[in-house]
């Protein structure tokens, strides 16, 4: 989950270029910055997603936005055709210069449908999740789809080594194509140190979707492992709740937890800063296969040590016992143990450890390393017209 920010320029007048991802929260929370670059040069920018409660943000971005229908968990086939054909008749009326996949079903029906009509793709895996960490039939599937979308793509790029080798190495992409990002990158400007947090409290905070496998539940449970030990904590969680299914933490788990005196959830928040602000330091210990998990990249920005699960794309966003603390995936135990150990350190040693955190997002991290890396790859493919 991310904070907005306010950089959007003015409409350009040049080339356009189509963005789509599986809901506007994800474009306004994560690609702001690009569409904002994308304008700077001159080019055009349209939007693609579904319409919802963040379809106007688009548009005041300075970006047309073009509703297209997507049911991003959705697994039926037919409403899958729909989506193709649907990606096939808004990119054959806008006919843009290039195509900018991100997620799952834009990366895939999105430019299987670009590539029919001759148009640049560049796509961008922003995560796997569950669907990888499974072997079955649906998992073949989906290999088989992302290498019949993709195989033409002038630029795949891959949010860490991890899944950019498991797509080279299974032949759902060639060596050439990929190209590995630091995650969204960060707005160094706009998640930017502030004042430690004061008092005799330390504060741990996790900012995630409210899925079972970013860690939600063992979180729950460290943290009740953690007060046992220690009377001086508190535990905060911020995110949107997801629809219902078996990977969705449930409002009754949020309403135990808060009889029991043990989580202060703080629903989904517009501009995440000010609850960042007042953490000590930042918890994610997902396993659900992610890209870079931009929260990690934002706390580490504002200068807050962060502990994170040893997985997937999370651990490249820390330098363990520098920048933050690495746990075991899955284990409430581990978690705790490091929590403890945040717990125990003087406020100095945090704040040094929260500097290294903002030096390291400085090094590799920020959204102009992300931009650059479009502008070469939108070079290339426009020149080659692939």
């Amino acid at each position: 989950m991310a904070a907005t920010n306010s950089h959007a320029a003015p409409p350009a007048s040049g080339p356009l270029i189509a963005l789509s991802a599986n809901d506007g929260w994800g474009i306004v929370n994560f690609r702001r910055g690009l569409i904002a670059a994308l304008q700077a040069d001159g080019y055009r920018v349209a939007v693609l997603a579904p319409d919802g409660t963040h379809s106007q943000a688009i548009r005041a971005l300075g970006a047309d936005f073009v509703p297209l229908p997507i049911d991003a968990r959705g697994r039926s086939p037919g409403a899958d055709l729909r989506t193709l054909s649907a990606y096939y008749r808004r990119l054959s009326a806008l006919r843009p210069a290039a195509y900018l996949g991100f997620t799952i079903k834009p990366n895939i029906y999105g430019s299987m449908a670009a590539h029919l009509l001759g148009i640049p793709v560049i796509n961008n895996i922003t995560g796997l999740g569950a669907m990888f960490e499974r072997k079955g039939a649906l998992n073949r599937l989906v290999a088989g789809l992302y290498r019949i979308a993709l195989g033409r793509s002038a630029k795949v790029f891959f949010q860490n080594p991890d899944d950019r080798d498991l797509f080279v190495g299974n032949g759902l992409v060639r060596p050439e194509q990929a190209g590995i990002l630091p995650g969204s990158g960060v707005d160094l400007a706009h998640f930017s140190p502030r004042p430690a947090p004061g008092g005799k409290t330390t504060t741990f905070l996790l900012v995630a979707r409210l899925l079972w496998a970013k860690g939600v539940g063992e979180y729950a449970e460290a943290a009740r492992m953690v007060r046992a030990r220690r009377g001086d904590v508190r535990f905060g969680l911020a995110g949107p709740l997801e629809p219902h299914g078996p990977g969705a933490v449930g409002q009754a788990d949020l309403d135990g937890w808060k009889a029991e005196g043990l989580i202060d959830y703080r629903g989904s928040v517009s501009d995440v800063r000010p609850e960042l602000a007042e953490a000590d330091c930042v918890v994610l210990p997902s396993y659900y296969r992610e890209g870079t998990p931009r929260t990690l990249l934002e706390s580490a920005a504002m200068g807050i040590p962060v502990i994170t699960a040893d997985s997937v794309g999370c651990r490249e966003a820390v330098i363990a016992g520098e920048t933050g603390l690495l746990c075991e995936p899955r284990s409430a135990a581990s978690l705790a143990e490091a929590m403890l150990t945040i717990a125990a350190m003087p406020a100095e040693d945090r704040r040094a450890m929260g500097r290294s955190g903002r030096a390291f997002m400085e090094r590799g991290f920020s959204e102009a390393v992300v931009h650059r890396a479009y502008r070469d790859a939108l070079s290339v493919a426009l020149s080659k017209g692939l």
